[in-house]
């Protein structure tokens, strides 16, 4: 089934205006101009007092791009055209006649046909006119190093640094001339390349631009929602940023004890964790290399719409461009600051000192047997706990729940001794390992246990306590009660049905709790949720059974599995 677009807007062909009007709306700072797509510095000084205006713009959907970077210290007006389409003459030269003076105006343009002509004829009017306009072209895209000529190079988020390099000049004072020799050396010291992980939709086309494969990924593409330069092999973050930096060191020649500035740029649809994720791999990848990064950045500075993916620029620096990225400014998508130093790292408070060793009791072994059959049922179950959490829950009770497994396999032999050095050891362990609800909950309910069960072969009459007061742990610390919605619906009638069966041999017992956990778990499927992530989807929580129930079955199973059940 083809996908249609679902976008928060109104009529496609007004989203450009409906959105310029949004953020002049929400910065006093900002202007729009009345009969043009336009936003101007607002508040600006009279003609003749005005410096140097720089002016950048293009197609729409690169937001923050560009009226985002319009501001004291970079941009005194953008332009703006439809969704990925060049502004017209008409809006350039007016944005030129209302933010520039006697000193001129200085166009910072990505190298695309429409913007060249739009931009270059409207600098020649504005010129003719007695406002003397210049245009410098950004080319930043690297991944076309093999494809074109370098002054056919498109551009893309590396304009962002031009913008604010320029912009300081400007805002120093320079001429008009000094203004664009500045630009135009921050255009050819910058370098980018972008990856995609998925397409766009065009609000007037209402339907992706292209389809990705769940395993592919489309390299060296534009901001245009076009594709890239080739489609590969998803791979993970690190190989991603390893092949992007192959191709802008080598494109930039860039050696050890150069100094650049990162740009971890988001195309619209990557959350932050992940930028953080590359600008983290991108570090420490150039330090390798020994290239110094004084400045960095990760964010949305040039989106293509919605479209999932990053591009990484690197601009050569000097201490005069430095400067100039250092230099002040009031644009609201500025982030500013920058400054990087190496990361931080202290010490965590040390852990709680191990309890001493005693001598395994007769129980050591049986012990670990069931300790490390929970812990492989926990790792094979983990995708489909995963998916069983993903319908009401956060989807994260699989990873949990593995990671546990993994921090009770690591547990040393001594923590075997005993069932409560057992329980307590694994207390400890999951207490670590699992963040969210399970870890605290588990932990709670087996330090409940072991004090219960604290000699070195308790009795049946022992471990129906134990388990009794795990059960109640858990109610206690979480509010929960049976009927809930949690996995309180397995355990409660578990505990119940393996204390009624204290007259069975342990082995009937269990599976006696086994049964009782089981239908509690069913009967999950039909219970309005009260606590936890769930209660937010009430009746649509219903149909599948609670995860955490389905949890304690998992691991119910596999202790009798590991007795002879």
């Amino acid at each position: 089934m083809e996908d249609r677009m679902k976008k928060l807007v109104n009529d496609p062909r007004r989203v450009v205006r409906e959105m310029l009007e949004g953020l002049a709306d929400l910065n006093p700072g900002l202007a729009l101009l009345d009969t043009e797509d336009v936003v101007v510095r607002a508040g600006l000084p009279e003609p003749a007092g005005r410096p140097v205006a720089v002016l950048s713009g293009g197609g729409s959907g690169h937001e923050p791009a560009h009226a985002g970077y319009v501001g004291e210290g970079m941009l005194a007006g953008a332009i703006a055209g439809d969704v990925f389409t060049s502004p017209s003459v008409d809006a350039v030269l007016a944005a030129i006649r209302a933010a520039a003076g006697p000193r001129g105006a200085l166009l910072v343009v990505k190298n695309y046909t429409g913007d060249r002509l739009n931009f270059g004829l409207a600098a020649a009017l504005a010129t003719a006119e007695g406002i003397p306009t210049e245009v410098v072209l950004v080319a930043d895209d690297a991944a076309l190093r093999d494809t074109v000529a370098p002054g056919q190079r498109r551009g893309i988020a590396g304009t962002v640094l031009v913008h604010k390099v320029a912009g300081a000049a400007a805002a120093a004072g320079l001429a008009l001339e000094e203004v664009r020799a500045e630009a135009e050396a921050a255009a050819a010291s910058v370098v980018s390349m972008g990856v995609a992980l998925g397409a766009c939709t065009v609000p007037a086309a209402g339907t992706p631009g292209f389809t990705l494969g769940v395993d592919e990924m489309e390299l060296g593409l534009g901001i245009h929602g076009e594709q890239g330069v080739r489609r590969s092999a998803m791979q993970p973050a690190d190989a991603i940023v390893a092949t992007i930096l192959d191709t802008l060191v080598a494109d930039a020649g860039l050696a050890a004890g150069d100094e650049v500035a990162l740009l971890v740029n988001g195309l619209g649809g990557t959350p932050p964790m992940e930028l953080a994720i590359v600008a983290r791999a991108a570090l420490a990848a150039l330090r390798t290399r020994g290239i110094a990064v004084p400045r960095g950045w990760a964010g949305n500075f040039m989106t293509a719409l919605e479209m999932p993916g990053c591009s990484l620029s690197l601009m050569r620096l000097d201490a005069a461009r430095l400067a100039r990225l250092d230099a002040p400014a009031t644009a609201p998508a500025w982030p500013g600051g920058g400054m990087l130093v190496p990361r931080r790292v202290v010490a965590a408070p040390p852990a709680e000192a191990a309890t001493s060793a005693t001598a395994p009791g007769p129980l050591a072994p049986v012990l670990r047997r069931a300790v490390l059959a929970v812990a492989a049922a926990l790792e094979a179950e983990e995708p489909g706990l995963t998916a069983l959490d993903s319908h009401a829950g956060d989807g994260d009770l699989g990873l949990s729940m593995a990671r546990g497994a993994a921090a009770v396999r690591a547990l040393p032999e001594a923590a075997f001794a005993t069932p409560a050095s057992t329980l307590t050891a694994m207390a400890q362990a999951l207490r670590r390992a699992i963040a969210g609800s399970s870890g605290p909950f588990y932990a709670a309910a087996l330090l409940a246990a072991s004090r219960r069960l604290d000699q070195p072969a308790p009795g049946r009459a022992e471990w129906e306590a134990g388990f009794s007061a795990a059960v109640e742990a858990i109610g206690e610390l979480g509010g929960a009660r049976p009927g809930d919605r949690t996995m309180l619906d397995a355990l409660h009638p578990a505990a119940e049905a393996f204390a009624a069966a204290r007259h069975l041999p342990a082995g009937a017992a269990w599976d006696a709790a086994l049964a009782a956990a089981l239908a509690g778990q069913e009967a999950t499927r039909s219970m309005r949720p009260r606590l936890g992530r769930a209660a937010y989807l009430g009746d649509r929580a219903l149909g599948q059974p609670d995860a955490g129930a389905a949890a304690v079955l998992v691991w119910m199973r596999a202790v009798g599995t590991s007795l002879g059940r």
